[in-house]
């Protein structure tokens, strides 16, 4: 699905709903999924933020497999009209819910409204996270560089966020530091930054972030004011062009989690019939 407004010109792949390319006055945004270094783009992270304990998720006194960041991102998805899209042959086999996911892209002058939607189609509670997972090309990028970039935090209210609060992870579950950790409002990108896996602030603490070229000078913006949770992360390899600014409605599993999914932290119950709305902006500067 390709959509355009003058201003800007995005691609949307069937394989996950995801956004393969944002372009603006000729310049691409969005990571190309080489997989040298990290096979996709912008992934959506359903019904699964993060990685659940063991990778598996307990519903009902059951127990099924669960990878990271769960499956929407490896599933089919179809044109329903209106810059939408719908997940195809939702599979049962390891989330026994009965649900329908939908994707939706909207493009409003320099921005794109990106808007994810569950609906209940059961007779009981479900439970879900969902969460955003896009990567972008860093400005100019030299790996020869000590620094890359820079990307700084800003609260609901558009405060720039100092000092936040970094949540430790072993094995890709969180676990709590013997010291508080915290980070300023801005953080550089360089070859060391994510030497110890992703940087994840809890508790709200942020709800958009800026990318900003060598100099300083922000040139992109995602923003998701019901963010729970937010992580950076690039892969933690030699040369690594990108850099993912993550809103999430969840988060991974705490180490030695073995509760049931309406027990996971940042968890949000479905009624029957009911649907549940998650929606973040990424605003080319």
């Amino acid at each position: 699905m390709i959509l355009t407004n003058g201003i800007l010109s995005i691609e949307v792949a069937p394989h996950g709903a995801e956004l393969v390319s944002l372009v603006k006055d000729g310049r691409e945004y969005m990571w190309s999924g080489d997989p040298a270094f990290w096979n996709r783009h912008a992934p959506i992270l359903f019904p699964a933020v993060g990685k659940p304990y063991n990778n598996e998720i307990r519903i009902d006194g059951k127990t099924y497999p669960m990878k990271q960041h769960g499956f929407a991102r490896d599933c089919e998805f179809e044109e329903v009209g209106g810059g939408r899209l719908r997940m195809k042959d939702v599979p049962h086999e390891n989330y026994p819910y009965r649900f329908a996911l939908e994707a939706e892209y909207r493009l409003k002058g320099g921005s794109v409204e990106i808007v994810w939607t569950i609906f209940s189609q059961d007779g009981c509670d479900i439970y879900a996270q969902i969460g955003a997972h896009p990567g972008f090309l860093l400005r100019d990028y030299n790996e020869a560089d000590a620094v890359h970039g820079f990307v700084r935090y800003y609260d609901k209210e558009g405060r720039p966020v100092s000092p936040v609060e970094v949540s430790g992870l072993k094995e890709g579950n969180r676990v709590p530091h013997e010291a508080p950790v915290h980070y300023t409002a801005e953080t550089p990108v360089t070859a060391e930054t994510f030497a110890h896996d992703a940087l994840i602030f809890e508790n709200g603490q942020v709800a958009s972030t800026e990318l900003c070229d060598k100099q300083g000078h922000p040139f992109l913006r995602v923003s998701c004011p019901q963010a729970e949770a937010y992580g950076i992360w690039a892969p933690n390899k030699p040369g690594c062009p990108f850099v993912c600014l993550e809103p999430w409605c969840g988060i991974c599993d705490s180490y030695g989690f073995t509760g049931d999914i309406s027990g996971r932290t940042y968890v949000h119950r479905i009624a029957p019939a009911g649907k549940y709305t998650f929606t973040y902006t990424i605003e080319i500067l």
